[in-house]
């Protein structure tokens, strides 16, 4: 919570306690009014890529501004609900995905809200998984042709050089690519709810009030680099810090997973998989950085690689 008492959680739980129309202008107007020029000052610090979330002297503050992104993040979840797609049967693991009812605001309401908060709105023409959340795929018939943007659905947002949500978009692309029914419909991870597909977040499985004790991911873009999950401590390719089930995964799988928060096409390992029920749920990724080496890949494979 800020020290004024405005806090992101206050603003979920108004909205989701509102009932009838106007939820932007009888909620989220008074609350951007009583958050005012202080609070947005403190939200633009998690803009900087600086190192500001790591460091014994910093980890009370982190903790506070990482767990307030978090909130805020909920709040975008469930005012995106009523602009996804409806869900078709999904691919792979069999879990309801349920439409789920909050107070409607429209896109341009929704723009409002965030970029009241100093917030900057983008979209961009070529498919990035640093900007894109994939909705829906239309399969060309050339197995192999990259992934590119049919349709921006909603706009995503900045903060400063942080990504706070990714654009979402359908696309066409090859199979080799991306596959329809799991590049659309696989469970979208770091994420608390869609209406189109299962998410898997670390909140998940807490209580009432622990569940808001989840720390936001950090990814930032800078004119001269790409870093994801910037305080994650786990190696992505380290056996030691991978589990049963991630193991399974090649190393691109694991990347795909990193990049996009879903998996693009069925895993090499699925036969294997398929004997650990429930696998998409603990492959425990939260904490996965990538090597150094892999600074600005997201960059140079933004269309995936190819498999046969």
């Amino acid at each position: 919570m800020y020290e004024d008492g405005t806090d992101a959680r206050a603003l979920f739980q108004a909205l989701h306690d509102h009932d009838g129309p106007e939820a932007y202008g009888k909620v989220a107007v008074p609350w951007l009014e009583h958050a005012g020029d202080d609070y947005r000052a403190w939200l633009a610090r998690a803009g900087l890529h600086d190192g500001w979330w790591a460091g014994e002297a910093a980890i009370h503050g982190r903790r506070f501004l990482i767990r307030e992104l978090y909130a805020l993040s909920r709040v975008s979840d469930v005012l995106l609900l009523g602009f996804q797609p409806a869900a078709d049967t999904p691919s792979g693991p069999s879990w309801p995905v349920r439409r789920l009812q909050w107070p409607g605001v429209s896109l341009f309401e929704y723009l409002a809200l965030f970029t009241g908060l100093g917030m900057t709105p983008f979209d961009h023409g070529g498919f990035d998984p640093f900007f894109h959340e994939i909705v829906d795929v239309e399969q060309a018939d050339d197995p192999a042709a990259p992934i590119q943007v049919t349709q921006v659905v909603w706009q995503g947002l900045m903060l400063g050089d942080l990504l706070f949500s990714r654009a979402g978009v359908r696309v066409r692309a090859g199979r080799k690519r991306a596959l329809r029914g799991v590049a659309d419909r696989f469970p979208l991870y770091w994420t608390f709810r869609s209406n189109y597909r299962p998410t898997v977040d670390e909140s998940h499985g807490w209580g009432s009030h622990s569940q808001w004790a989840t720390d936001f991911r950090l990814d930032y873009r800078t004119s001269t680099s790409v870093q994801l999950n910037v305080a994650g401590d786990a190696g992505i390719d380290v056996p030691g810090d991978l589990n049963e089930q991630a193991a399974q995964l090649t190393s691109g799988e694991r990347r795909d997973l990193l990049r996009h928060r879903c998996l693009l096409r069925p895993p090499d390992a699925a036969d294997m998989l398929a004997q650990m029920p429930g696998w998409e749920k603990e492959l425990s990724l939260f904490a996965w950085r990538l090597p150094s080496s892999d600074t600005g890949v997201a960059r140079a494979t933004v269309g995936g690689e190819p498999r046969g």
